[in-house]
């Protein structure tokens, strides 16, 4: 029996062109594409492993209070719970600042190794409620603590067809031009 080599293609995902959060989502995963793959930048996953931690910790003092509960039940253990419980509620309003103000939209960080030290490529999105503009913010920070950045505000018409496929070579020719100006801005200074 022989095999036979299967190449593998890339599945085509349709989404509905008509919802925002679809398309947004597939734009974005459309970008970390082209940043990983066609730019050869490796993904960090610093940023998410931060929220994780914080949700972890979140979660640990919930299961702590309820085992402490389990095993010395409610009029022993009052003082206990209402610790875990601030602490729990605490620790989500940090999580809150931590998603509001760090990760700011960040769904994609990616860091390019080049002879003097490491670049770091931040890419950030959102879409205004009952609006078709796809807001793409391209950030570069370098070794020495500096950064740029490049936008772009396109409708979601420049990169998903009618049939809702992204046109992931509009994407790629999108991503390369912002990518190469943040470059060439710093050779210019």
């Amino acid at each position: 029996m022989t095999e036979t080599k299967k190449t593998e293609t890339p599945e085509v995902v349709k989404i509905n062109k008509w919802d925002g959060a679809a398309a947004k989502n597939a734009v974005d995963d459309a970008v970390r594409e082209v940043l990983t793959g066609d730019l050869k930048c490796k993904e960090s996953f610093a940023l998410i492993d931060g929220r994780l931690f914080l949700c972890a910790l979140a979660v640990g003092v919930a299961l702590y209070a309820l085992l402490w509960d389990y095993l010395y039940p409610f009029p022993q253990s009052r003082l206990v719970l209402v610790i875990c419980v601030s602490s729990y509620f605490v620790l989500m309003g940090v999580l809150t600042l931590y998603t509001t103000f760090k990760e700011k939209g960040i769904f994609v960080v990616a860091r390019e190794t080049v002879a003097s030290g490491t670049r770091v490529w931040e890419a950030s999105s959102y879409v205004k409620k009952h609006d078709d503009k796809y807001h793409l913010v391209l950030v570069l920070r370098d070794t020495n603590g500096k950064f740029r950045e490049a936008s772009i505000n396109k409708s979601f018409a420049n990169y998903i067809d009618s049939s809702g496929v992204v046109a992931q070579a509009t994407v790629t020719s999108e991503i390369t031009r912002l990518y190469n100006s943040l470059l060439s801005e710093k050779k210019e200074k």
